[in-house]
């Protein structure tokens, strides 16, 4: 008995102190064995000799959960040490990227109109002149085309100078209630300090049944996304002309730079213009083959909204890549 103490006191590891275990208390165990036995033995002998296997058992057993619990404790303590990281040694700071402040805009807007509801749909970026001009109520010819300095290609395909083919799109594909939002890249052919020949817009749309929506809906949604998008910004409508709405807003938003006061920035109108709106022209439902039904779209260029939010005056600085513009954005 004390031989097997002493192994079991001298046992190094759990897998060592688990195959002892095993030794007295498995199928073929010791212990297992004693108990075998004792249909075997002499009436008179047999209390004494369970009484001695019983207490050989109790005292096998505790030394072996004790040994057990002092190696666990061990294992434990050796893993930490093996698997920590000291953490008052010295390193380098990391040096990490970050989401360009064009895509950042865009997703938080994104992230608005998804919470009302709208669908994000997409589109491809080289188009036909059905989607892009004449199912917009611009058919040949029409003057408002010259307001868009087009990329033409060879097989008389073009770049889309919007993202609006994708509402064309949608409503051909689907019919109404649509509540859709389209971002992506557009095209047209334009540079200078407010213009890069590539930029993104977001441009969305409402379609329901005639007696659904009207320009109060479209009003109420743009003034509180663009509260969301500026904070505590007054807004503003005024009349003006796109060939695919009737009628048509510009929409501003007072000066974030001076609150309204007038600054360079606002030429002192104390304005800010950020986006375009309208109630759809009927034109666009007559092209797509939608009877009595009403909507409303917007768009907006994501890299105006990015340029306002981070006072970037030149936003031909977004695309040149300059690591000391975009290292601010981490």
């Amino acid at each position: 008995m004390q031989e097997i103490i002493e192994k079991i006191e001298n046992a190094k590891n759990l897998d060592e102190i688990e195959k002892i275990r095993v030794e007295l208390f498995g199928k073929k165990g010791v212990i297992t064995a004693g108990f075998a036995r004792l249909k075997d033995i002499p009436n008179e002998e047999k209390k004494a000799f369970a009484e001695n296997l019983n207490i050989q058992r109790d005292t096998f057993n505790a030394r072996i959960l004790e040994k057990k619990e002092i190696l666990e404790k061990e294992f434990i303590k050796s893993k930490m040490k093996s698997d920590g990281v000291d953490i008052t040694l010295f390193n380098e700071p990391l040096s990490s990227g970050a989401i360009h402040p064009v895509m950042a805009t865009m997703d938080k807007i994104i992230e608005y109109f998804v919470a009302q509801n709208f669908s994000v749909e997409t589109g491809p970026l080289i188009e036909d002149d059905f989607h892009n001009f004449e199912a917009l109520n611009l058919p040949k010819y029409h003057p408002a085309r010259d307001m868009q300095d087009t990329f033409y290609l060879k097989d008389f395909r073009l770049l889309r100078t919007h993202t609006s083919p994708v509402q064309v799109r949608t409503m051909l594909k689907e019919k109404p209630p649509i509540r859709m939002i389209a971002p992506g890249s557009v095209f047209r052919r334009d540079l200078d300090l407010t213009h890069t020949p590539m930029f993104h817009q977001v441009e969305g749309l409402v379609v329901e049944d005639e007696s659904k929506v009207s320009f109060a809906n479209l009003k109420y949604i743009l003034e509180d996304f663009l509260r969301y998008m500026f904070g505590d910004v007054k807004v503003r409508f005024r009349p003006s002309f796109f060939p695919f709405t009737e009628p048509s807003t510009e929409v501003d938003i007072s000066c974030i730079f001076c609150g309204g006061k007038g600054c360079r920035v606002c030429k002192q109108t104390g304005w800010l213009e950020v986006l375009g709106s309208g109630v759809v022209d009927p034109n666009v439902f007559k092209a797509v083959g939608y009877k009595n039904v009403s909507g409303y779209a917007f768009g907006l260029g994501v890299e105006r909204f990015a340029m306002l939010l981070h006072q970037i005056p030149d936003l031909r600085s977004l695309f040149e890549g300059d690591i000391r513009l975009l290292e601010q954005f981490k």
